[in-house]
C-alpha cells in the first residue's frame, strides 16, 4: 500500500465516531501487512507489526447477533404498489366488458411476493406473481380498483391507492 493509502486508513481509524469507553483491560492493536498488501489488524503483536496509537475513545463495541438481526430486520425495503391501467378517472370504451389492468411494484418485484386484485371491494384476482389482470364482462359505469401485495406467508406488505374508472359498453337500448 502506497504511503498516502495508510495515512488514509489511519485517518479513518483515528476519526470513527466514539462508540464505546475505554476500559482498563483494553488491549493494544497492532497492524501488519499480508501479501497482497492488505492491512492485517490485530490485538497479538506478530513480528513486524506495528502497535497503533489510538486516541481515547475511538473503539468500538463487538456488535452482537441481535444488534446484527434487527438491522437487517430495519433494511428491509418498504414496497409500494401502484395500479398503472386504467388511469385514476379514465374511461374505458368496451364493449365486451373487458378491462386490463397493470400495477407496478417498487422496489422491483421480488420472488415470493403475491399481488391481488380487488374490483369494488372484492377479490377478483390473484394471488398473482404479476401485477397485470385481465377482468372479463365487467357491467358498465363507475368502479374503483386496488391491488394488494402479499409476502411469501400472505401477510400483506403494501396496497395501492383506489383507482376510480368508468366502463363505457353500448347499450341494448341505446347501442350507441
Amino acid at each position: 500500500m502506497k504511503p498516502a493509502g495508510w495515512s488514509l486508513l489511519l485517518a479513518a481509524l483515528l476519526l470513527h465516531p466514539v462508540m464505546a469507553q475505554e476500559k482498563k483491560d483494553d488491549k493494544p492493536v497492532f497492524v501488519t501487512v499480508d501479501k497482497n498488501n492488505v492491512p492485517v489488524f490485530s490485538d497479538n503483536p506478530v513480528p513486524g507489526a506495528s502497535q497503533l496509537q489510538l486516541k481515547e475513545g475511538n473503539r468500538m463495541l463487538a456488535v452482537t447477533p441481535t444488534e446484527i438481526s434487527q438491522r437487517s430486520i430495519d433494511q428491509t425495503p418498504k414496497f409500494e404498489v401502484s395500479i398503472t391501467k386504467p388511469e385514476q378517472e379514465g374511461t374505458v370504451r368496451e364493449n365486451s366488458g373487458t378491462v386490463y389492468v397493470s400495477g407496478q411494484v417498487k422496489p422491483l418485484f421480488a420472488q415470493g411476493l403475491r399481488v391481488r386484485l380487488y374490483l369494488d371491494g372484492q377479490a377478483v384476482a390473484g394471488p398473482s406473481s404479476n401485477a397485470n389482470f385481465i377482468l372479463h364482462n365487467i357491467d358498465r359505469g363507475e368502479h374503483q380498483l386496488m391491488l394488494e401485495l402479499s409476502d411469501q406467508n400472505g401477510k400483506v406488505i403494501a396496497t395501492s391507492p383506489v383507482t376510480t374508472f368508468f366502463l363505457h359498453r353500448a347499450s341494448a337500448i341505446t347501442p350507441k
